[in-house]
């Protein structure tokens, strides 16, 4: 099956002290090629562990993953023991080249990899337009709000055309608007390029709109606690994305996944009033 296999994945943090964090415990699953992943958890759930480790960016305790992609009109499993352009990486915040323009930025991969200064051009282009930032290819980063930005991001990592895009809250330093209208971006460009995704976000909202599947992870081992199935990714591809947000349905089920997040915090931070 094409896409990513992750198999009793654990993460142990040795100490200065001598002790020992355990971020992650026997974490599996598969995602199918095309699917959108969003997950959530309390802050020290290792959500942001896991997707570093399967960014290649952090080599697990123990456990395996692997990405399995068509190759010559067949499967190739390939191992992820460390950073590859088959994935593709969207930080909170852009980690754009601010010498460079918008253009350059977008355009770096493809020269990294020896593309054709013509064909590196067009295909620039065409992500502009993708993104909604034709005619903005000569501006400099600087110039832009951080809504066009992440943008750019977005932009630059198509450009590569991986198998697998990881997202790391890439739309948790937005205004409400901005975040709004971007959330409706990413689902375009997931619908448009097929490409698999996976969201880490700190948004319940963001998460139950954007998932196709979603884990929300426990703490202290992180662990995948419950995984939903969702359709209002679907939905919001052709309907109002505030008339999906105000449903009965999605209602509940955010009220639902806070009332769980919550109940986590209470576990780690202590009910109010409790004494320590």
């Amino acid at each position: 099956m094409r896409g990513l296999h992750v198999e009793n994945l654990s993460m142990v943090y040795d100490l200065p002290d001598g002790g020992a964090v355990e971020a992650l415990r026997d974490v599996s699953f598969d995602l199918e090629a095309g699917e959108m992943l969003a997950v959530l958890g309390p802050s020290g759930c290792g959500k942001t562990t896991l997707l570093n480790i399967v960014a290649g960016l952090l080599r697990p305790t123990s456990g395996q993953l692997s990405l399995t992609v068509g190759k010559d009109g067949g499967e190739a499993s390939h191992p992820i023991t460390g950073p590859s352009p088959e994935r593709g990486m969207v930080f909170q915040q852009g980690a754009l080249f601010e010498w460079m323009s918008v253009a350059e930025n977008i355009g770096f991969g493809p020269r990294m990899k020896g593309a054709r200064a013509a064909a590196t051009a067009q295909r620039v282009e065409e992500l502009l337009d993708t993104v909604g930032l034709r005619g903005f290819g000569d501006k400099a980063v600087y110039e832009l709000s951080g809504g066009m930005q992440q943008r750019v991001a977005l932009a630059r990592c198509l450009a590569n055309d991986p198998e697998l895009i990881l997202m790391d809250e890439p739309l948790g330093a937005l205004d409400a608007l901005t975040r709004e209208k971007m959330q409706g971006l990413v689902l375009n460009l997931w619908h448009e390029t097929g490409k698999t995704i996976v969201l880490i976000t700190h948004s319940v909202e963001e998460a139950l709109f954007l998932g196709q599947r979603l884990f929300v992870m426990a703490p202290r081992p992180g662990r995948i606690e419950r995984e939903y199935r969702l359709d209002f990714a679907r939905q919001g591809l052709n309907g109002d994305s505030r008339e999906i947000k105000a449903s009965a349905e999605f209602t509940r089920m955010r009220e639902e996944i806070l009332a769980m997040i919550w109940e986590m915090e209470e576990e780690i931070m202590g009910r109010p009033g409790e004494e320590a």
